[in-house]
């Protein structure tokens, strides 16, 4: 009779890769994408590899609310507050889009207390690239 072959990797096995806290990021990059609806802020590793996130949304507003600059301020501290804890000191920021939740989002990442070495606008500009859809007739 052969022998049953042992699965290697198998969820009972114990915890695979999972260390949450144990990564130390020095220096990583923030990305705040800003548009009408929400504020999305992603911490970054520079490689990067997402360390944290949060919006607008997952900080517990609904609706209009999303769209104010206040929500963007709570979502760029709950995605900074993670990697403060994994001992991120230096920052770079990129912004993107046209919302409202542009310059609440940095002022909380300044207050932070993690030191800027930049921060650039990625905010994408069409060089006249798709066509216009056709004039509308009532």
């Amino acid at each position: 009779m052969a022998k049953p072959i042992p699965r290697i990797g198998s969820r009972r096995n114990g915890r695979i890769g999972l260390r949450k806290n144990g990564r130390r990021i020095p220096k990583g990059v923030i990305h705040v994408q800003a548009s009408f609806n929400n504020t999305i802020v992603t911490v970054t590793d520079v490689r990067g590899r997402v360390v944290s996130w949060a919006s607008a949304g997952t900080s517990g507003f609904k609706g209009t609310r999303r769209k104010t600059p206040y929500a963007a301020q709570a979502a760029a501290s709950n995605a900074i507050r993670t990697v403060l804890d994994q001992g991120m000191q230096r920052a770079e920021v990129m912004i993107k889009g046209p919302g409202l939740g542009r310059d609440a989002a940095l002022r909380a990442i300044r207050r932070s207390g993690i030191l800027l070495s930049f921060v650039r606008d990625v905010t994408p500009m069409p060089h006249n690239g798709c066509r216009p859809p056709k004039k509308r007739r009532v």
